[in-house]
């Protein structure tokens, strides 16, 4: 019994470790066949069945192995130990499938640490006697309780191999969030700034193209961001619409103010999350393109039914054009607000500035 537990120091694998166990119980309690059951997730049936006592040519001839049902199933559905000096006599008998041997005693003893079960050790068939004893039951309760401890232990490190692979890629996606897109909204802005002197050398076409390139990496970057699953920007839409204007501090040229007030995160569905996403962008873009302003703000907030965002800023003020959009890209805002039956307002403040307001209702 020491020997078998001092094998859990080794650096041995699970499997190995597992049927160890079970030559080890055979030995000690003289049963002709034993097995280890490992559970699943749920503790509803067993995810790995491993075998000790029958040839390769019979445990190929018996095919599928047992997932729990029959007597099996009874320790898992009943974590104590199970003596019986004839599998078929008790209640929850299921039968043998085709091909198999004959059994007849039977030990069954749960696998757990503390109070966590994490499978089952079976004996079938004592040598030499017709059940298996209370001393055989007491010996092979120490040794499920050595395999539960290797169990514990292998799922632990499995764990922690998650974890590290999950911190690994949300350092990733913030390496990729704080620096990349920052980066790549500078040189957008730096190519924004050279317009006019590209026009009068005929080169108006190819910063377009130059500019509207960066900005599909700027979304493929994202795209990734999200699907690395960072967990500074993927926890709904406040955390969302935070890390965006974070982002836009970049094209902005400052820190943008910001208040959200109400439950955001319940309120606003996938759709209007989108939206209002995508509102935001545009809004702060324009104004660290356009508006010539050294402080911008924030504001989204739930009111009853609606959804009320409001961009504010103290640069020039808004241009009416003659199609009464004012341009910058502010016609497709107006119209995703109409698509959600809310309305966009734009004002301009009479201590200077621009009020934008994006008013929609959260069920439409």
């Amino acid at each position: 019994m020491l020997e078998a537990t001092l094998l859990l120091e080794g650096d041995l694998e699970l499997q190995v470790l597992l049927r160890h166990f079970i030559e080890e119980a055979r030995s000690m309690t003289a049963a002709r066949y034993g097995a280890l059951g490992v559970l699943n997730e749920d503790h509803t049936a067993l995810s790995q069945f491993l075998t000790v006592g029958l040839e390769p040519d019979e445990e190929h001839r018996i095919g599928a192995r047992p997932t729990g049902r029959g007597v099996l199933g009874v320790l898992i559905n009943d974590p104590h130990p199970l003596r019986l000096s004839k599998i078929a006599a008790h209640d929850e008998s299921y039968g043998f499938p085709a091909n198999h041997p004959p059994m007849t005693s039977f030990l069954g003893v749960p696998i757990k640490v503390r109070d966590e079960v994490y499978g089952n050790l079976y004996l079938t068939d004592k040598v030499g006697w017709s059940e298996f004893t209370r001393d055989d039951e007491a010996l092979v309760e120490a040794l499920a309780l050595a395999a539960g401890i290797a169990i514990e232990k292998t799922r632990l490190h499995l764990r922690v191999k998650e974890v590290a692979v999950y911190e690994d890629r949300d350092r990733v996606a913030r390496d990729l969030h704080d620096t990349v897109i920052q980066r790549l909204f500078a040189v957008t802005l730096s190519l924004q700034s050279m317009a006019g002197a590209a026009e009068a050398a005929g080169m108006t076409d190819r910063l377009r193209e130059a500019v509207s390139n960066i900005d599909a990496t700027i979304r493929q970057v994202r795209s990734t961001i999200y699907e690395l699953g960072s967990a500074d920007i993927d926890q709904g839409v406040r955390a969302t619409l935070l890390a965006l204007i974070r982002d836009l501090s970049a094209v902005v040229g400052f820190e943008v103010r910001t208040s959200l007030d109400g439950p955001v995160d319940a309120a606003i569905t996938d759709e209007l999350a989108e939206h209002l996403l995508a509102t935001v962008r545009e809004a702060l873009t324009n104004v660290g393109r356009h508006a010539h302003a050294s402080e911008a703000s924030v504001n989204l907030s739930i009111k009853g039914d609606l959804c009320i965002l409001q961009v504010r800023d103290n640069g020039r003020g808004l241009v009416e054009t003659q199609s009464g959009e004012g341009g910058l890209g502010l016609g497709n805002l107006r119209r995703r607000a109409e698509k959600l039956h809310g309305q966009l307002v734009i004002e301009n403040l009479d201590t200077g500035g621009t009020l934008l307001t994006w008013q929609v209702p959260i069920s439409h």
